[in-house]
């Protein structure tokens, strides 16, 4: 279904990584990375300058935590899904900056550790991964699992947030 809402989009290169980002009114509606051509199902794109006040400042907060300089944003978020997701993307929001979890803990946050694979595939299905650090979740042995970005974009988020270690969980 086409959204009649306008969007507003901007792209930059951060730290090696393409970012297209795509905002609502009411906050950041998606991030792709390293995917020059994606695009939202909406007839109303309105291209923007990456400091357009309409995109609530989100370049400057990656660029400060490329460089180290934030462990959480701050920037409002429009998340688009259905209520499962949307509950699995608010849990993801939870886990801290430098740390990892497993999709079981997850799936038992949310009360049933039974729901391992549908919280992956939640997971996987974040619209705006990094601001919700779908990159902060691995598999129960340790390795990382995968990411719609790549495992190499995972890999690097995860060293810089020095989670990427033999002793992931605490």
């Amino acid at each position: 279904m086409k959204s009649s809402d306008n969007q507003y989009c901007a792209s930059a290169e951060i730290s090696g990584i393409h970012f297209k980002i795509f905002a609502s009114h009411k906050g950041i509606r998606a991030i792709f990375l390293n995917k020059n051509d994606a695009t939202l199902e909406t007839d109303n794109i309105i291209n923007l300058h990456t400091d357009d006040p309409f995109l609530f400042n989100v370049f400057e907060e990656l660029k400060e935590y490329f460089n180290n300089g934030r462990k959480k944003f701050t920037v409002p978020l429009d998340m688009q899904g259905s209520e499962f997701q949307i509950k699995v993307w608010k849990e993801l929001l939870k886990i801290p900056y430098g740390k990892t979890v497993s999709y079981k803990t997850v799936s038992e946050s949310l009360g049933d550790e039974n729901l391992i694979r549908a919280v992956g595939k939640a997971n996987g299905a974040n619209p705006i991964p990094i601001i919700i650090p779908c990159h902060r979740v691995i598999n129960a042995d340790g390795s990382l699992g995968g990411y719609s970005a790549g495992l190499n974009i995972k890999e690097k988020l995860l060293k810089l947030e020095g989670s990427l270690a033999l002793t992931l969980f605490e």
